[in-house]
């Protein structure tokens, strides 16, 4: 069932997203090469809790950090730890926040220094997969319409859309109904109403769309090796269409 959101649980979520928000362009600000992975958990998790909230990640189904850091060909769930960032990789970072009972959720990929031109059109074309998704959103579309504009931007630049993951509902669990897969055909599913919240999240492959799972249970890859972009918002759907929750200050 999807729980339809009141105003005051958009404004607490709001909330949360303000903080996640900063708490990412803080991270942001501390990719470079020489940077440990587990540094950017750190400054992170100090910031959220500074803020009075909780990393949402942090324990939650033994997740044993406070954000994901994945890496090129990392698609999602990356932990943070020892590895050195180098020149020229790209990386995906996600932070969930939680506060006064609800969750925000939001991801973004980082060039490390100056990117390989094919690198840096994987990400460009990510970010606006995930634009052209939140300008489809409208009271009366269907969730399906959503997944199909991301699948067909994303294969018109020559990339894939990761099948086996997806967007989700949000609210006072981390995942929520429904699910938002990044593609399929548009008119199906569920009709779009005020009040719902979820995150829409497209991955994006510079190869084939397959994924594998590394032997640490949780950092997700591609199964060719090839690179990975990910973006990620938490939005509400309102009367005047889609109100992005976790903005970059």
């Amino acid at each position: 069932m999807i729980e339809l959101k009141t105003d005051r649980e958009i404004e607490i979520i709001r909330g949360n997203g303000k903080i996640l928000a900063r708490a990412l362009k803080l991270v942001k600000e501390n990719i470079r090469p020489g940077t440990k992975t587990k540094e950017l958990n750190r400054l992170a998790e100090d910031f959220i809790t500074g803020e009075g909230a909780y990393p949402a990640f942090k324990g939650y189904r033994g997740f044993p950090s406070s954000i994901c850091v994945s890496i090129d060909d990392e698609v999602v769930h990356g932990i943070p730890g020892d590895r050195v960032l180098e020149q020229g990789q790209i990386v995906s970072v996600d932070v969930g926040v939680l506060k006064d009972g609800y969750y925000a959720d939001a991801a973004r990929t980082y060039p490390v220094g100056e990117i390989p031109r094919e690198s840096r059109r994987l990400v460009e074309v990510t970010r606006e997969a995930l634009k052209q998704a939140i300008d489809r959103v409208k009271e009366g579309r269907h969730l399906s319409d959503i997944s199909h504009v991301i699948q067909s931007f994303v294969e018109r630049n020559g990339f894939s859309v990761v099948r086996d993951l997806v967007g989700h509902g949000i609210g006072k669990k981390m995942h929520e109904e429904p699910q938002i897969p990044n593609f399929g055909e548009p008119g199906q599913g569920v009709v779009l109403k005020k009040g719902m919240v979820f995150a829409i999240e497209p991955m994006v492959n510079a190869g084939s769309w397959e994924i594998d799972t590394r032997e640490d249970h949780w950092t997700i890859v591609t199964r060719d090796g090839s690179l990975s972009a990910h973006f990620e918002h938490t939005m509400a759907v309102t009367e005047n269409g889609a109100e992005i929750l976790t903005l970059d200050p």
